[in-house]
Formats: structure tokens, C-alpha cells, sequence
């Protein structure tokens, strides 16, 4: 029985970590796409990690998960502030002009 339950939850993880590789290797434009897609295979990793620490009666699974939760956090809240500060500046985000910057 937890084993059909495990291979539903192990499907939607997988989806879920392709819709994010779909969406950061066919966007090259909008870099808010690009931060969600990342932050949605992020999550799918979390939550295989979550699922096979339950399965395995195991906390070692759930530790990761909140050291990953906190480094998502902190890379979304970053970079949206780099982006923030961008528009203030250039008033626009789009991935060709930041890509051709030079210092």
C-alpha cells in the first residue's frame, strides 16, 4: 500500500522537477521565470527528499529539507532584490541587456 502511495508522490516530484527544467532551458528572456523555475525544482527535490526520509523512518531527509527551504529563500530574496534595484536603474529585466553588460 505505501509503495503505491510512494511511486504517485515520486511521479508528481519528477513532474514537477521537469516543468522547472522546461522552464529554465525554454526561457531566455524573463528572468522571473527563470528564478520560479529554479525554485520549482528546488521544491520537487525537497519534496522527494521529505517523502523518502518519511519512508525510511529517517530525519536525516527532513534536516536537509529545511537547509534547502532556507537557501531558497534567501537566493529568491536576493535575486529579487538585484532585480528590484535593476529596474530602478535601467527600467527593464530583460535577459539580453543584463547578459550584454560589461563592468
Amino acid at each position: 500500500m505505501i509503495i503505491t502511495n510512494i511511486s504517485y508522490i515520486l511521479l508528481v516530484t519528477i513532474t514537477l522537477f521537469f516543468i522547472g527544467l522546461l522552464g529554465l532551458v525554454l526561457n531566455r528572456k524573463n528572468i522571473l521565470i527563470t528564478i520560479m523555475s529554479i525554485e520549482i525544482m528546488l521544491l520537487a527535490v525537497n519534496l522527494n527528499f521529505a517523502i523518502f526520509s518519511v519512508y525510511l523512518d529517517d530525519i536525516i531527509g527532513q534536516i536537509f529539507v529545511l537547509f534547502i527551504l532556507t537557501v531558497a529563500a534567501t537566493e529568491s530574496s536576493i535575486g529579487l532584490s538585484i532585480l528590484s534595484a535593476y529596474y530602478k536603474l535601467k527600467q527593464n529585466i530583460q535577459m539580453e541587456r543584463i547578459k550584454n553588460i560589461k563592468t
